[in-house]
Formats: C-alpha cells, structure tokens, sequence
C-alpha cells in the first residue's frame, strides 16, 4: 500500500452529509472525491472546473431593473406594507 498523508478539511456538517449521500451513490466516500479533485487539478494544472460568478436569470435581471428603477425614482414603488406583500406572494402560488 502506498502511503499516504491526512489532509484535515473543516466544513459545515449539513455540506458533509449531503457529499457523502451524493458520493455514496458513485460508490465512492468523500476522500475518494477529494482526491480525484486534487489530482484532476494537477492533471490540468488548475481547478478542474470553471469558477465565475453564476449569471441572474432574465426574471432576475427583470427584477433587479425594476428595482433599480425604482430607486432611480423612474418608475413609482408601491406604498404596499411588507405584510401586505407577503400575503399577496401566497395568493399567487395558490393560483
């Protein structure tokens, strides 16, 4: 058997368990995973994947826009109570 060093990682227990449950299904555990990582990251002298900042969604642009304008004082915001909004949010998922 080769030998081999500990690498000691800290992540939150929810992340944890959901990577084991998700590895678990590959037949592998999560030191299997990490070390498949590592040496991918070697083999393409980087991190084997891309890493940028995820892109909003056109309904996300919408509503950053408006909001935007809003603040802008371009188009009028609604005098509508936060309680009021919520209340509204649930009749249209019930629709």
């Amino acid at each position: 058997m080769a030998k081999t060093s500990n690498l000691n990682i800290r992540i939150d227990p929810a992340t944890k368990e959901a990577a084991e449950k998700l590895f678990s299904n590959f037949g592998i555990t999560i030191t299997d995973a990490v070390n498949i990582f590592l040496h991918q990251s070697l083999l393409t002298g980087g991190l084997p994947f891309p890493v940028k900042m995820p892109e909003p969604n056109s309904v996300t642009l919408a509503a950053m826009k408006e909001t935007e304008d809003m603040i802008k004082n371009k188009i009028p915001s609604s005098s509508q109570s936060v309680d009021d909004f919520f209340k509204e949010m649930e009749l249209d998922e019930k629709r």
